[in-house]
């Protein structure tokens, strides 16, 4: 039997028809992506203002659990803190998945800690939970070349080449989905880097 290190894994998007295919909602397409693979189905949970779902791995008892924030980007924090206090799940049992300025389309990166690089959904996560030791799943999205457009940048749809660079990285790396919540941070790493210089 595996033990499970990570028990929250968070997909971070906008909610609306409006933001579905935009650079900013990649954590939700690599979570839709994982749900597909363990066929769940995410159920809105207004308690939480998230979208949730169970998963239990074959040969594990530890359940861990799927959500999406409901709110806006820069609310993301209130659903994460809810669902962690309410299952006792510690901050570094976390795993947030979110979109990347600074990595191009095509590459993944798994890191713990740090700082939010002005991401509005890693910044309102530190300002509810109060820590910054969490792990971070990054998936790169490119920068549009200058500061002020990048508002502009996150929230448009990427250029269909960009679109399939990143659904194909999601999907890549799906099979490193495992050993992260197990713990193998280091391996999973490693593989994750290999893949990407090696696409």
């Amino acid at each position: 039997m595996a033990n499970i290190v990570i028990r929250l894994i968070v997909g971070l998007g906008n909610p609306g028809p409006e933001y579905t295919a935009t650079r900013h909602n990649a954590g939700v397409w690599y979570i839709q992506q994982l749900c597909q693979r363990y066929q769940l189905t995410l159920k809105y949970e207004q308690s939480f203002k998230a979208h949730i779902a169970k998963c239990t791995l074959p040969g594990n008892i530890t359940p861990i659990w799927f959500i999406i924030p409901a709110t806006y980007m820069n609310h993301s924090g209130q659903a994460v803190q809810a669902v962690q206090q309410f299952y006792k799940i510690l901050p570094k049992e976390t795993l947030i998945l979110h979109d990347e300025l600074d990595l191009p389309p095509g590459e993944i990166r798994l890191k713990f800690d740090g700082g939010e690089g002005g991401h509005n959904g890693l910044k309102s996560i530190v300002q509810h939970t109060q820590t910054k030791a969490f792990y971070r799943l990054r998936i790169g999205i490119g920068h549009p070349g200058h500061r002020d457009r990048v508002a502009d940048y996150v929230l448009s749809r990427p250029s269909k080449s960009d679109e399939s660079l990143i659904q194909e990285a999601i999907a890549f790396s799906l099979p490193e989905f495992e050993p992260i919540i197990e713990g193998k941070i280091d391996k999973a790493m490693q593989n994750l880097h290999t893949k990407n210089n090696n696409k």
